[in-house]
């Protein structure tokens, strides 16, 4: 189901997963894994593909909105960035990224989130997201 080594495009997905699916695509496979949800809040939920991604979808809409890389993730963002790179060297590659102090990620105006190790400063994982993220009525599925 995913390609582990497929590129990271931001605004459009990862592993060959794009953003905006709908969850009823992913029943099969969710099925097969016998993976448990995680509920959110009250208005996400997020499956993981054991140490490959995590699928975020919206409770209302049931749209994907968000796909993160995990560890045995070896496709790059930009065919450069890559889980496991020192942080210095991504912002080196890409000065858009900003360390959101609340989030506690390194965010880029440009659809992509990382999460950094606090004590080696290396990616630990890789997000991309829908553009509507920042709406005022995201939650309520309007998008």
């Amino acid at each position: 189901m995913v390609n582990l080594s497929a590129p990271i495009i931001p605004w459009e997905g990862i592993g060959g997963i794009k953003l905006y699916t709908h969850i009823s695509e992913f029943y099969k496979t969710f099925k097969q894994l016998r993976e448990e949800p995680s509920l959110i809040g009250k208005f996400y939920i997020k499956y993981e593909i054991p140490e490959s991604v995590d699928l975020w979808f919206n409770v209302i809409n049931g749209k994907l909105f968000k796909i993160t890389a995990l560890k045995n993730y070896s496709g790059r963002l930009k065919e450069q960035i890559y889980i496991g790179m020192h942080i210095y060297d991504v912002l080196r590659l890409d000065p858009s990224f900003i360390y959101d102090d609340f989030e506690e990620v390194y965010c880029s105006p440009k659809g992509i989130y990382i999460e950094t190790d606090p004590v080696n400063r290396t990616v630990m994982w890789i997000s991309v997201y829908v553009k509507e993220v920042d709406n005022e009525d995201f939650e309520k599925g309007n998008w």
